[in-house]
């Protein structure tokens, strides 16, 4: 049996919400334990004890940090060290939270470019949910300068549709904020034969959607998240197209044979 047992370094995290999108995809909302300071962008440290052996990995968090609440967007990998665990956690159950958020992955707001390009597949999603949440909230109180003149662009691949845990909610953004576009894309409709919207793999699109949102390297930053083959494969497309290294951030999340996580 899995145990959260904190220590000096750690919270010990409750979990308040569950919402299973799919048999290997779920997101939960934990009260952290105590004050966790973290920005739009940042992983927070989850981990469980199991068999005297203490289990830890980095996961983006979802929430703004608005929200009293840590939300993260988790896909089960059955080898894997933590995600087995973690998927047997129920409403109640407890897990470790380290105190200290971690990771680069802000947004870029000090280069003078104003657009901002988000590449995410299926949980990779999880930190632009968070920049998004966060400009939108600034955004409709008036009491912070962001968006400002800043513009973000956000392209989303999944296998099938069931995959998207967050569309709706930034499609629903997409409509009402002018300073944000959102595109789902799916590489098997043949599994999905309800899909009616974009299809194809994140990086066979890139260079269609730059074009169609006119972006250009001397004003936009590229943001790329998720499994290794689009980060790579993107960063490539993108480099090509004249973005310069300083001009484009990743995180990868699936390193094969290893366990999902945003370090």
């Amino acid at each position: 049996m899995s145990v959260a047992l904190p220590t000096g370094k750690h919270f010990t995290a409750r979990i308040i919400e569950r919402k299973d999108f799919s048999e290997d995809l779920w997101l939960i909302r934990v009260d952290p334990g105590g004050p966790f300071a973290f920005k739009a962008g940042q992983y927070a440290t989850l981990g469980v004890d199991y068999e005297d052996k203490r289990i830890e990995r980095a996961y983006s968090i979802v929430s703004s940090p608005y929200e009293e609440r840590l939300e993260f967007f988790i896909e089960l990998v059955p080898q894997g060290a933590l995600t087995p665990h973690l998927y047997k956690l129920k409403v109640g159950d407890t897990l470790l939270c380290r105190k200290i958020s971690k990771g680069r992955f802000t947004l870029d707001l000090k280069s003078g470019r104003t657009n901002h390009l988000l590449l995410a597949t299926v949980t990779g999603i999880a930190p632009f949910v968070s920049y998004v949440r966060t400009l939108y909230r600034d955004w409709k109180t008036g009491d912070s300068p962001m968006p400002g003149e800043h513009k973000f662009f956000c392209l989303q691949g999944g296998s099938r549709s069931w995959e998207f845990g967050y569309r709706e909610e930034l499609e629903r953004i997409a409509r009402e904020a002018p300073w944000f576009k959102f595109v789902a894309s799916i590489s098997r409709p043949w599994e999905d034969a309800s899909w009616k919207g974009q299809t194809g793999r994140v990086d066979d699109l890139i260079r269609l959607y730059v074009d169609a949102w006119n972006l250009r390297p001397e004003t936009t930053t590229g943001y790329l998240c998720g499994h290794p083959s689009m980060c790579e494969n993107g960063r490539g497309i993108l480099a090509r197209a004249g973005w310069q290294k300083g001009s484009m951030f990743e995180e990868v999340y699936f390193i094969p044979g290893k366990e999902v996580g945003a370090e």
